[in-house]
């Protein structure tokens, strides 16, 4: 995989977050394609999930961010590729997430995203995603 490719699956990942963060539902959307799957565990609990499809997906994200009162920042960070392709790749990256609160800011919890991509298209998007994360948020 070229380095250009690996910047723009980098770039993916953090406008994901970033889409997330600034309630760009629109944004969030077009960074999964439309059969995407993802589960999440927090801790050691059960598996979160199946969310099937880029619809159920981004629903799930806008129920979660429907019940927050404070700003979210998803920090992406320690991307690395563990197997890259042409057309598709598996990237292990950290999450650092923060919320701002009435002038406080704290560490919220950390964790581990496990993505798999694909070009589509020209672009890449993320085909599956599992994140695990530390603490409930």
């Amino acid at each position: 995989m070229k380095s250009e490719e690996k910047l723009a699956v980098h770039e993916l990942l953090y406008r994901a977050a970033y889409g997330y963060d600034s309630h760009n539902v629109e944004m969030l959307t077009e960074c999964f394609v439309e059969n995407a799957v993802m589960t999440l565990r927090v801790g050691a609990g059960d598996l979160i999930g199946p969310y099937d499809g880029q619809e159920a997906i981004v629903n799930f994200m806008k129920r979660a961010m429907k019940k927050q009162t404070d700003k979210r920042l998803h920090q992406i960070s320690n991307i690395f590729f563990e197997n890259e392709g042409e057309d598709e790749a598996t990237t292990l990256s950290s999450l650092t997430l923060f919320a701002t609160e009435n002038g406080v800011c704290q560490l919220l919890s950390t964790g581990i995203y496990r993505d798999e991509v694909v070009k589509v298209d020209g672009r890449w998007r993320i085909s599956k995603r599992h994140l695990d994360i530390e603490l409930p948020v």
